[in-house]
């Protein structure tokens, strides 16, 4: 019933769906961009239903499951993650990979809606440390297109993979083009994974 209200309101706005989630691995992360609008939070819980890929979370930090708020972010597929257990968010989300059997999160490389000069790289060590593939998924409003890839291993050239992701994403426009990854260049991603 929901999916069908959703797909129904997605095709009323005019976008499409161009690829799929199948098959689905048992385990993934999506990453989604370019994150530019507030508008994109909504399209991405529209495309997670009618995608069928509804067991797909995003991570909170645990605060933000306690009462009042946490039934509203549990309901919209948020997911609690304790830092306080770990040195930092990878090794916590790696730890929940290892725990489940099935499990996916989406989340947004550049970490916010302002310009970024690169795209974070937590999800990538990740899926790497969890040996979980990838999916690129861009939100192109200039096409009212979301542009789903096949899933992506990380290999042991960082670089070309991410070259691979820049590149994708370079074709994507958001909502507000201008501060989208695909003015993120790849020598200042260099620069900063060889640190």
């Amino acid at each position: 019933m929901i999916r069908n209200l959703f797909a129904f309101i997605f095709k009323l706005l005019g976008w499409s769906l161009d690829g799929s989630f199948e098959p689905q691995p048992p385990k993934f992360i999506i990453i989604v961009a370019p994150h530019t609008s507030n508008w994109d939070f909504p399209l991405g819980i529209m495309v997670r239903r009618i995608a069928r890929i509804n067991r797909t979370k995003f991570l909170g930090k645990s605060q933000l499951f306690k009462f009042p708020h946490g039934f509203f972010f549990r309901a919209l597929g948020g997911y609690p993650v304790e830092r306080t257990k770990f040195n930092n968010i990878v090794d916590a989300v790696v730890d929940i990979f290892n725990r489940k059997e099935q499990f996916s999160i989406a989340l947004a490389p550049e970490g916010t809606r302002s310009k970024v000069d690169r795209i974070k790289t937590g999800f990538y060590h990740i899926a790497k440390k969890a040996n979980v593939p990838i999916i690129l998924v861009g939100f192109d409003f200039t096409r009212k297109k979301v542009v789903i890839k096949e899933p992506m291993y990380t290999s042991d050239n960082i670089l070309n993979d991410f070259k691979h992701i820049i590149d994708f994403f370079s074709t994507i426009k958001g909502k507000n083009p201008e501060l989208g990854v695909d003015k993120v260049l790849l020598g200042k991603m260099k620069t900063h994974l060889e640190k």
